[in-house]
């Protein structure tokens, strides 16, 4: 119940909402499930909330894992008190475990335990209450065959003061809230590592309060110290710390006191001060992860959820000098017709017919071209091409991101779908499907390789992939997916699949045929009452016998809208079809103990739009008559994709190969303390240009009073 109040106090929810969000995770429902379709259990909480609780969840059981093995470990040394019993079952997280079972865990050797064998741990004791008022004589009485001078007695039992001030929890605390307050990262250049570190120039002699260091330099810093560049250290004022750890140890007699003094300075810079910087180290570098994380979440969200072109007779374009244009055809559902390599330089009459030719012979609607290498140069010649011929004037021509393409085309995935073609034909199907449909071909991509993060080789490997596929999984189930012609990359991230049950459906689909209805699903092999409760709502059947299978209306609600349609007296199709009969529905007659206003609103929503894709319309994207860096002046005004958004700023494609970096201060004619306020990845901008550094490939934009 501690564990319930912790979370509803933490997230400021009722321990009730709390208790049934954990019933049903632990029950195997996914988050977008809950968030959907059982809001009168948890109180409506949406998918952040509900990923919190998750989480927070998950930390909690892995706390009382490791209290188990902490109990047993203390019981069997046979110190266990019923004190420490309650402290142990009162802690929350591991790190308040770990903290309390610090002075009773098994050790290696230490000079501290030496002391201990050799008898001076009694004498230590005495020191340590400092009531003796002379301490040689003392010492002198634990002089035996291993210790043979007082000296050597008092610098074993000093040795063992020394451990025990570093294990207490208090005086931990102490010191390490003056790393929290005060802690400053100091960084200096590795020697002889100058002219090799050039690009960690800036941190060669640098400080900074650790609390307040941004988590993009922090993960800068850290880097540059993994390669061998960088010297970092985290400090405190040592003067300080033995003053704030003095007050509640040093009492007593002068000589006795004076022992314990040397105790506890050793205590600090020996075996304190090493372990609670690599502590706070750590939590820094969580924090910084954490925020990296968020912004590359953040971005593959927004990346995701660009608007599709939708199912287009698409032509792509991977361009190219040297090698020639890769050009494939697709017709509407994605599929490749023909693959062609046209050479626009070389061979530029030829490759103009070859054009003109798929463009005729397959009723191109759209041209889809890569936005690398002689991606601007393609595009003139294409353009050039339709404004000669009339009878392509209607031909749309978009420059696509093809960041992420050449790795689809090299990946197991890309070999599945195209096992007689090369990657360079790959790469250009993936360059057209991506218009038509981002969401579904940039889930083929690890989507470390899409290109939207910072510093993402740097964070938690785990904790970056297991964010990630949330954020897949969420935008999946956010859009809905077409059942009858997904590909199991896409399927396997609706709720409740997952990859081989996905599987499974494709191969079903392959041997019957298409899916007729939701029910159907009940005969794919593994997909059982539970798989298919989770995922059914969030799958889509265009021209399904039953017009509720293509809505996010979930399969145990269809009984319900029935009885909406016949309490008004027409048919399922009919209300389905007239927002006028819609309207006439009184809601609260449908109120019920399972079912309630929440989701008798979501399902009113949907039947007014069924199936609605909730990403925005699809808008190109005209670049100026700008193709190279060399091509940009200070001043110039021009139109822009954002391409990445990160802490300090955000990306700007202006189509030169290039992209710019709009600083945070330039982002708008007011304060802007998160470039989310103002931009999100894929939108439309203008921007000025306010230098171009061609060495260095560098250009700096703004989008104040543009």
């Amino acid at each position: 119940m501690r564990s319930l109040n912790y979370i509803a106090e933490t997230l400021k929810i009722s321990t009730s909402q709390v208790s049934k969000t954990v019933a049903l995770l632990d029950s195997g429902a996914t988050v977008p499930f809950i968030a959907r379709y059982r809001k009168e259990v948890t109180g409506s909480l949406d998918e952040v909330a509900i990923l919190e609780i998750r989480k927070i969840h998950e930390k909690l059981k892995e706390a009382d894992k490791r209290r188990v093995a902490i109990l047993e470990s203390i019981d069997s040394q046979g110190k266990l008190t019923p004190e420490l019993r309650k402290k142990l079952e009162e802690a929350l997280f591991v790190q308040e475990l770990e903290e309390i079972y610090l002075p009773y865990r098994p050790k290696k050797k230490t000079r501290a335990s030496v002391a201990v064998e050799a008898g001076l741990e009694p004498l230590a004791r005495l020191l340590f209450e400092q009531k003796e008022r002379f301490v040689e004589p003392l010492a002198a009485r634990y002089l035996n065959g291993k210790i043979t001078t007082v000296e050597e007695a008092l610098a074993g039992a000093r040795d063992i003061m020394a451990e025990w001030i570093s294990e207490d929890a208090e005086c931990r605390k102490k010191v390490r809230n003056l790393f929290e307050k005060s802690g400053v990262l100091e960084v200096k250049v590795k020697k002889g590592k100058d002219t090799e570190g050039q690009k960690f120039k800036d941190y060669f002699d640098y400080s900074e309060a650790a609390k307040n260091i941004p988590s993009h330099r922090y993960l800068a810093i850290r880097r540059g110290e993994e390669e061998g560049f960088l010297k970092v250290g985290i400090g405190i004022d040592n003067e300080e710390a033995l003053e704030k750890l003095g007050r509640g140890l040093l009492r007593g007699m002068p000589e006795s006191k004076e022992q314990v003094e040397l105790a506890l300075e050793d205590s600090l810079k020996r075996l304190m001060l090493p372990a609670l910087e690599k502590e706070y180290d750590n939590a820094l570098k969580d924090k910084a992860d954490k925020a990296a994380i968020t912004i590359f979440t953040t971005n593959l969200r927004q990346l995701l959820l660009s608007p599709p072109m939708g199912q287009k007779r698409v032509m792509g374009i991977d361009p190219g000098f040297r090698t020639g244009c890769k050009v494939v055809v697709l017709d509407e559902q994605g599929n490749l017709k023909e693959d062609e390599v046209i050479y626009p330089q070389g061979k530029s009459q030829e490759a103009e017919a070859k054009l003109q030719y798929f463009w005729n012979k397959y009723k191109t609607e759209v041209v889809a071209i890569g936005n690398g290498t002689a991606g601007r140069e393609t595009e003139q010649f294409v353009k050039e091409i339709i404004r000669r011929k009339p009878e392509f004037k209607a031909l749309k021509v978009v420059m696509v991101s093809e960041q992420g393409a050449s790795v689809y085309s090299a990946s197991e995935v890309a070999r599945e779908e195209f096992p007689h073609k090369d990657i360079t034909v790959r790469g250009a199907v993936s360059i057209a499907r991506r218009l038509m449909d981002p969401l579904a071909e940039l889930v083929k991509i690890d989507p470390k390789s899409i290109g939207v993060g910072q510093y993402q080789h740097d964070v938690n490997q785990k904790e970056l992939k297991e964010s990630l596929d949330t954020v897949v999984e969420s935008c999946v189930n956010l859009v809905g997916v077409e059942l009858n012609t997904a590909s199991k990359h896409l399927l396997s991230y609706v709720s409740g699949i997952g990859p081989s049950i996905a599987q499974n459906i494709v191969d079903y689909r392959a041997a019957n045929g298409q899916f007729r209805s939701r029910k159907e699903l009940k005969k794919v092999p593994r997909l059982g009452e539970k798989v298919f409760e989770q995922a059914a709502g969030f799958l889509r059947i265009h021209g399904a016998e039953n017009p509720l299978d293509n809505s996010a209306v979930h399969p145990e609600s269809y009984g319900l809208v029935e009885k909406m349609a016949k309490d008004l007296k027409t048919d399922l199709k009919t209300f389905l079809a007239s927002e006028e009969i819609q309207k006439q529905v009184e809601v609260k007659r449908y109120v019920s103990g399972e079912v309630g206003m929440p989701t008798l609103q979501d399902i009113l929503q949907e039947i007014r739009k069924p199936g609605r894709d909730p990403r925005e319309p699809f808008e190109s994207v005209e670049f100026a008559d700008v193709n190279a860096i060399s091509d940009l002046r200070t001043g110039m005004v021009l139109p822009g994709v954002v391409t990445n958004i990160t802490a300090f700023g955000c990306f700007v494609d202006i189509g030169v190969h290039q992209d710019g970096l709009v600083h945070l201060s330039n982002l708008a004619n007011r304060f802007v303390r998160d470039p989310n306020e103002v931009v999100k990845v894929h939108q439309k901008v203008m921007v000025k240009v306010l230098e171009v550094d061609e060495r260095r490939k560098r250009i700096g934009l703004s989008m104040k009073e543009v």
